[in-house]
């Protein structure tokens, strides 16, 4: 429960206990507060006993963690039944974040061939080329995708 708490936050912990509370009503406290503690357990493991009661036996390996939606999907995974493993291995971030920033800066994903123009086949602009000079009625060139 404590697992992150260090040394030093622990014994800052104690001493604004002992300032808050004083040395004469801080062991009450201790107790008043593992006390509560202890009977929100109880209440929990009650409540938990009596819905898998009411479940019924089909429900027998049902675990409260599973409703955390981490646990849920980590144990689907581990199931393969439905072939994730093999989904999830088919996928190649690299080459598929590849293929998105060449279509973004218009470059085709395969390396360019001999020929090179200022647009390409696709009809676009190419804008990573340096843009010639324009003559003063001249508009600059549209790209709708860019808009």
């Amino acid at each position: 429960m404590f697992n992150d708490i260090g040394p030093l936050e622990l014994v800052t912990l104690v001493v604004l206990a002992v300032l808050i509370f004083g040395p004469d009503k801080l062991p009450k406290m201790i107790q008043d507060v593992t006390r509560t503690i202890r009977k929100i357990r109880e209440f929990s493991e009650s409540a938990k006993q009596d819905i898998r009661s009411e479940l019924g036996p089909e429900f027998k390996d049902f675990e409260f963690e599973d409703l955390n939606p981490k646990t849920f999907i980590r144990k689907q995974l581990d199931n393969d039944d439905l072939g994730l493993k093999e989904i999830r291995n088919g996928f190649d971030l690299k080459r598929e974040m590849a293929e998105v920033t060449d279509a973004v800066h218009g470059r085709e994903s395969e390396p360019p061939s001999s020929s090179s123009s200022a647009t390409p086949s696709s009809g676009r602009v190419d804008m990573t080329k340096k843009p010639e000079k324009l003559d003063p009625d001249e508009r600059p060139p549209f790209d709708a995708d860019a808009t």
